[in-house]
């Protein structure tokens, strides 16, 4: 198979998977749909919505007064999974305005609204170095802004970075220092510049934490009501009562920092607390403390 036949069976697919997406998700789709977002013509928009027809014939049909083709009440996706995720996580990007509509498969987006959050500006050339770094293995000097540094000017350390992180809210690199001799997380936003990309330090490979997990074992506030539970039970996706956050160490106090306010243990709730403030616990929480390098429970 040539490069331009693989192409253009790839296209051919696409465009059959943005059928069965948009009929799923839209409810129905039409011959725009196709030629807006894939820059096809008329016919070709018509021979995928043919091709898709064989392939899924009680998938669809032809309403005459939306002039579109509408899902039909037995619609069962052929070429794509159903994933809420991936919906809500392109309508969340839209919205954040992180990519143009046409770059989605969203045609017909309800209204959505986000609550606003500061921005953390990563300088685009910096990541574009750490990424280099990374690809090559090798160690890279960043002029690095720290709130444990003794000055006020950004330092010039150090690092071999092997890999990306977030919290949600941050990126970071997880790196190696070659001043500390240990690996570390280093904010994005606060890399100042970089240069000089050298010999490596430690290989990520003797990172532990980064390649250790820890099963975070969450469960309903016991406090609250059997019906309360159950609602909580159904908000995390629970089965039979609990559900098992695999996270890596590295990264465990990242979770705790940013759910600690729906936690609910001794060390964050207090006894007259309304329970539904803090809708789950951690079953195995000393080994959770422990895995934090905090004391156990007592």
């Amino acid at each position: 198979m040539t490069h331009i036949e693989h192409k253009q069976r790839w296209g051919a697919r696409q465009r059959l998977e943005f059928i069965d997406f948009s009929s799923y998700w839209e409810g129905g789709i039409n011959r725009s749909n196709i030629m807006n977002q894939f820059r096809v013509s008329g016919q070709q928009a018509s021979t995928d919505l043919t091709d898709y027809q064989k392939l899924a014939p009680m998938n669809l049909r032809y309403d005459l007064r939306s002039k579109r083709y509408e899902a039909t009440e037995s619609f069962e996706c052929r070429l794509t999974k159903p994933d809420a995720d991936r919906y809500l996580g392109q309508l969340n990007a839209l919205t954040a305005r992180l990519v143009d509509p046409e770059d989605t498969w969203l045609g017909n987006a309800p209204v959505t609204d986000l609550i606003p959050v500061p921005t953390r500006r990563v300088d685009p050339e910096i990541l574009r170095s750490i990424l280099k770094a990374i690809r090559s293995e090798n160690s890279i000097e960043i002029q690095y802004q720290s709130l444990s540094s003794a000055t006020v000017d950004a330092v010039w350390r150090r690092i071999t970075p092997h890999a990306f992180a977030s919290d949600g809210f941050r990126w970071h690199t997880r790196a190696f220092c070659h001043r500390d001799n240990r690996f570390k997380d280093f904010l994005l936003s606060r890399c100042r510049d970089t240069r000089g990309e050298d010999a490596p330090g430690s290989d990520r490979s003797n990172d532990e934490q980064w390649a250790t997990y820890f099963g975070v074992e969450l469960v309903p506030n016991p406090k609250l009501t059997e019906w309360e539970q159950k609602a909580i039970e159904l908000d995390y996706g629970m089965f039979n009562g609990r559900v098992v956050l695999q996270i890596r160490k590295a990264l465990l106090y990242y979770f705790d920092k940013r759910f600690q306010t729906e936690l609910a243990s001794h060390r964050f709730q207090k006894s007259n607390e309304d329970p539904k403030a803090r809708p789950i616990a951690i079953a195995n929480l000393d080994a959770y403390e422990e895995a934090l390098g905090r004391p156990a429970s007592t």
